[in-house]
């Protein structure tokens, strides 16, 4: 009996031990910080600031993400990605813990509190590159996308996790506490970071400078049309869906649906659909990666739609589902096209690149959103985010490279002069295998 049951016990052959250990503490780390986002809305809240008090600690954090993204990708590439992760982890750690004594002790400032937010922003940035590196490289090419699907879905199913349970214990404790728990995952996640296996990983070859090595990444960057477009995509997309959810979905909620209850059972929606797309990708295959990727980008403009209407709670609620599982199809199939077309030395650089086109105009969207609406009306700001999202997704559409790159199986990788970058992902897929 003992024999039959064993092998079910096993994590997959390509679970290897740094992909596993990449999980579990991607999954302490989303416990963590989905309640501590919380927690420091209401911290700033407690302490006599508004809206706009808590709208600045959150620009606190995204100026230095912003600023900083490009150096941490160069940063990761010429150093240990796994010294570059536990060292962001550790100043997570030490401002949480401020923050948090800061918090308890009462009467925190303002300045201190957007302060102490930045120095968590500048660890994102150093961190995220090197992550992202890491987890590319820490998995074999032919079962890429099952394990991408199953880490993205560990991460969603914390992150849903821990901001349920960050509101529950906020009211039952108060942020102080959420945030030192925060600090504790931090540290927790730093640790297992810390045993991450690098020493089969290739040496890199000694780069000409910070300059050169971000010169470096721009030409593996625009080198690539499907790349760069889909990079400047995804900067107007996120900003926009950005400025809907984060201005005018509390809006339409309260004036519409009732109120803050409606429009989280509604984000809530959105995250358990990330969850059951995730799943699907662990069973899909799409050989076109990037083509069934960015068609699915399309039904990201619903929730935008929904809220112009509006419509009601379960209409709005099954667009954010479809949304979350649209959103899983292409975060796979990009991850999938990453690990398959960039060299593993730059792996960093190209992430970096790729999370500075996400974040770097969200803060102007959100500032306009508040003018877009005087102007022009609420609804009309709701269905010019719609439509930006569909003209920027044709418009990507139109790049051939992107309806043509195609999933090469380990074999093919391995002997193929298919399009830019094959030669080079097969040496990253080769380091890949030895990590594995």
């Amino acid at each position: 009996m003992d024999r039959a049951v064993t092998p079910r016990l096993r994590r997959p052959a390509w679970a290897g031990r740094n992909y596993t250990l990449l999980t579990a503490a991607a999954v302490v780390t989303n416990l963590g910080s989905h309640g501590a986002l919380i927690a420091a809305a209401f911290a700033v809240l407690d302490a006599g600031g508004d809206g706009g008090d808590v709208g600045l600690v959150a620009m606190a954090r995204t100026i230095p993400l912003v600023v900083f993204l490009l150096i941490g990708g160069a940063v990761a590439d010429r150093l240990p990605r796994h010294h570059v992760m536990v060292a962001a982890n550790i100043l997570n750690c030490l401002s949480q813990a401020a923050f948090a004594v800061l918090v308890l002790a009462g009467e925190p400032q303002l300045w201190q509190m957007m302060l102490l937010t930045a120095l968590g922003g500048t660890g994102q940035a150093f961190f995220s590159p090197a992550a992202e590196g890491m987890l590319l490289s820490s998995v074999t090419g032919d079962q890429a996308s099952r394990a991408f699907a199953l880490f993205r879905m560990a991460m969603h199913g914390a992150a849903i996790g821990g901001a349920a349970l960050g509101g529950a214990l906020i009211a039952a404790i108060g942020p102080g506490w959420v945030l030192a728990v925060d600090a504790v995952a931090f540290a927790l996640a730093g640790g297992l970071r810390a045993f991450l296996r690098v020493a089969d990983v290739p040496e890199r070859a000694p780069g000409g400078g910070m300059l050169a090595d971000l010169r470096d990444g721009w030409r593996e960057v625009i080198g690539r049309p499907w790349l760069w477009t889909i990079v400047v995509q995804f900067s107007v997309v996120v900003a926009v869906i950005g400025a809907a959810e984060a201005v005018y979905g509390p809006l339409v909620a309260r004036d519409s649906l009732g109120g803050a209850a409606p429009w989280g059972l509604a984000l809530s929606a959105f995250g358990v659909g990330t969850i059951a797309g995730a799943f699907l990708m662990m069973r899909w295959k799409p050989r076109r990666l990037l083509l069934a990727g960015s068609l699915c980008v399309f039904p990201l403009a619903l929730p935008s739609a929904a809220l112009a209407v509006p419509v009601q709670l379960p209409l709005l609620a099954a667009a954010m589902f479809v949304s979350g599982v649209a959103i899983e199809v292409f975060g796979v199939s990009w991850m999938t096209a990453l690990h398959q077309e960039i060299p593993e030395d730059k792996f960093s650089r190209v992430s970096a690149y790729d999370w500075f086109g996400s974040v770097s105009l969200v803060p102007l969207a959100t500032a306009l959103a508040g003018p877009a609406e005087t102007a022009f009306g609420r609804g009309t700001a709701l269905w010019g985010c719609a439509v930006l999202v569909v003209l920027m997704t044709a418009a990507v559409l139109c790049v051939p490279d992107v309806r043509r790159l195609t999933r090469r199986t380990e074999e093919k990788v391995a002997g193929s002069s298919g399009p830019a970058g094959t030669d080079a992902s097969a040496d990253a897929e080769g380091a890949a295998r030895r990590l594995g």
